[in-house]
C-alpha cells in the first residue's frame, strides 16, 4: 500500500545545516525535518556494518526500520533474514524491509538519501 505525504507549503532547507546528527561507529546520519516529513543523508565509513556499529544503538538482532532511498555513491550489501541478499551501488533508488543486516562493499562510503527512515535510525 502507498501512502502519500500531504504538502501544504514551501519548504526549503540545506543539508549543510541539519537539525539532528547521529554518530553512531562509522556512521553519520544527517537529519532534516519538514512539518510533515524529515528526510536523511547517511554516510557509511568502509568496515561500516549494521549489525556491528548500530545494533549496540537500536538493540535489535536485525534492523527494524523501513528504508526507501537513493544512494549517492559506494556500495552496501543488504541481506534479509531470509537469505536474500542484494548489492545497493551509487545511481540506484532502493527499497528495504525491516528484518535486515548490511555492510559496506570496498573501500569507499556508501553515501544515500533517505526518506521513510529518517526520524528512527541509530536511535534507541
Amino acid at each position: 500500500m502507498l501512502t502519500m505525504v500531504d504538502v501544504d507549503k514551501l519548504q526549503v532547507k540545506s543539508a549543510h545545516s541539519p537539525d539532528e546528527v547521529r554518530t553512531p561507529d562509522k556512521t553519520r546520519v544527517e537529519v532534516v525535518r519538514f512539518d510533515t516529513c524529515a528526510m536523511a543523508r547517511f554516510r557509511f565509513e568502509p568496515g561500516w556494518r549494521w549489525s556491528d556499529c548500530i545494533k549496540p544503538v537500536a538493540g535489535t538482532e536485525t534492523c527494524q526500520v523501513s528504508h526507501v532511498g537513493y544512494a549517492l555513491s559506494g556500495t552496501i550489501q543488504v541481506k534479509l533474514q531470509d537469505g536474500t541478499e542484494m548489492t545497493i551501488r551509487g545511481g540506484d533508488f532502493y527499497t528495504i524491509p525491516p528484518g535486515h543486516d548490511g555492510w559496506v562493499v570496498g573501500t569507499q562510503p556508501f553515501i544515500g538519501i533517505e526518506v521513510m527512515s529518517a526520524e528512527h535510525y541509530a536511535r534507541h
